[in-house]
């Protein structure tokens, strides 16, 4: 049965297998691999069309939804109402072709900004969630599901831990002092430079 403290619920979006594993869309899915791995997480179940690993120190539960990308909503909300968790105590983190590569931006609600994963959440839960998008910029002449769904560049392997890092600790500061905190820092940290040159 659920515990009378209701978990937070740290989602991350991405696509399950092994072809999507390294692909800018599955960036939701390597932030929460990230604080996993901070947390030493070792144990992982599969239940309602997601991994979830529950850290009691943190009291919170971490979600990766494996039922694809465009249809997150369901275990999202499945999962948020076995537990109880109200909206506002929910942070998803999602990759955003729309921000530039690396730029980091927390919001304590709002649309879904066209992306499919947060577009499900949204006809499941409402707007009354916390989302941290995680830029993956986009060239004009660049198609947006041929982006979202290729691997990173080697340059941008090269920045990648930093952006993973950052996003983990605004998760964790989401976690620990609240969304105006998380929001301070991600809004305004500054990622390092992309090296087209070499």
């Amino acid at each position: 049965m659920p515990s009378r403290a209701a978990p937070r619920l740290v989602v991350g979006l991405g696509n399950p297998g092994r072809e999507y594993e390294s692909t800018r869309h599955n960036l939701g899915f390597m932030v929460v691999d990230e604080i996993a791995r901070r947390w030493n997480v070792g144990t992982w179940k599969n239940k309602d069309s997601a991994r979830q690993a529950f850290v009691a120190e943190q009291r919170a539960l971490l979600v990766e939804p494996t039922s694809f990308m465009n249809l997150s909503g369901t275990p999202v909300r499945l999962i948020a109402s076995w537990y109880k968790t109200p909206p506002h105590d929910v942070l998803v983190v999602a990759d955003d072709l729309d921000l530039p590569f690396g730029k980091l931006r927390l919001r304590p609600f709002g649309g879904h900004g066209g992306h499919n994963g947060l577009r499900s959440i949204i006809a499941t839960l409402g707007e009354g969630f916390a989302r941290l998008r995680v830029g993956v910029g986009r060239p004009d002449d660049e198609d947006a599901v041929e982006r979202v769904l290729a691997p990173f560049d080697a340059h941008e392997r090269h920045t990648l831990p930093a952006i993973v890092a950052a996003a983990a600790d605004t998760a964790q500061l989401w976690l620990d002092e609240g969304v105006d905190a998380a929001m301070r820092f991600a809004n305004t940290w500054q990622s390092p430079p992309l090296n087209r040159s070499s």
